[in-house]
């Protein structure tokens, strides 16, 4: 009986280190994702104040973290530069919206379709399309402007949201990083969906795509925050102010701002 009460208390004493161990473990991790989601929370942070600020505290240096006067007149500065807008600010924010959403549908639909056709079908050429791909990633955008710009005026898509989404329909690095993931999938989950009667498309969009969600939402997010945030391609192919993209107009209000 003493014996067997001493095995208890030595498997209670080895419980409790375990469970100091793993309390000690969680908060260590709690105190670090703290600190990581604070850094994170810092450029938010800026932003507010810096919009607080006066325009005397703006050039101080070194720059404070805090507001000394905090003042509301940088906002009803902007509202009044948005409601001199002859186009709606509203109008910049849907083109932005419209062309980011349709974009990354776009990028989602075909990456996924591609990815699967290039890792998993078995067709003539297939290799040398792959080589092709790769080949794309030696090329900067910058390169194929000139080439771009042509094409799209040939089609006629000069001044229209076509240009916007088109160029970025499709990106080789992302179809790379999806091909590479579907390509590591095993080929018994597909086997076991022929066994059950589904074809190729059934087998993409209901094995495939869910296995490949990480993939997915790394480049859908950012693709996203590219496209929301770039401009460029509106300069070179939008000739109508009211199909400008939102980042745009507020770069050409920051310029008319500056000193």
């Amino acid at each position: 009986m003493a014996k067997k009460e001493k095995v208890y208390g030595t498997h209670l004493k080895v419980s409790t280190k375990r469970a100091g161990h793993k309390i000690g473990g969680t908060v260590g991790i709690f105190v670090f994702l703290l600190v990581l989601a604070l850094f994170m929370a810092l450029p938010i942070y800026l932003a507010v104040v810096m919009s607080l600020k006066p325009v005397q505290e703006l050039f101080v240096f070194p720059p404070k973290l805090y507001v000394i006067d905090p003042t509301l007149s940088n906002y009803s500065a902007m509202f009044r530069l948005c409601s001199d807008l002859w186009v709606p600010f509203s109008r910049y924010v849907f083109n932005s919206i419209f062309v980011t959403v349709s974009v990354t549908v776009c990028q989602v639909i075909f990456s996924a379709m591609a990815a699967f056709c290039l890792a998993k079908v078995r067709f003539p050429g297939a290799k040398a399309i792959n080589a092709i791909i790769v080949v794309a990633l030696l090329y900067q955008s910058n390169v194929i402007y000139i080439m771009q710009y042509m094409v799209m005026a040939k089609m006629g898509m000069i001044d229209t949201y076509w240009a916007l989404i088109l160029p970025g329909a499709i990106s080789a690095y992302n179809l790379i990083l999806m091909r590479n993931f579907v390509a590591a999938i095993p080929p018994s989950l597909e086997e076991a969906a022929y066994i059950d009667g589904a074809n190729e498309l059934q087998i993409l969009w209901k094995v495939i795509v869910p296995l490949c969600k990480p993939a997915l939402a790394t480049f859908t997010l950012f693709h996203a925050v590219g496209h929301w945030n770039g401009y460029f391609n509106a300069t070179m192919y939008i000739n109508s102010r009211d199909k400008w993209p939102l980042m745009l107009i507020v770069r050409e209000m920051v310029a008319d701002c500056s000193p």
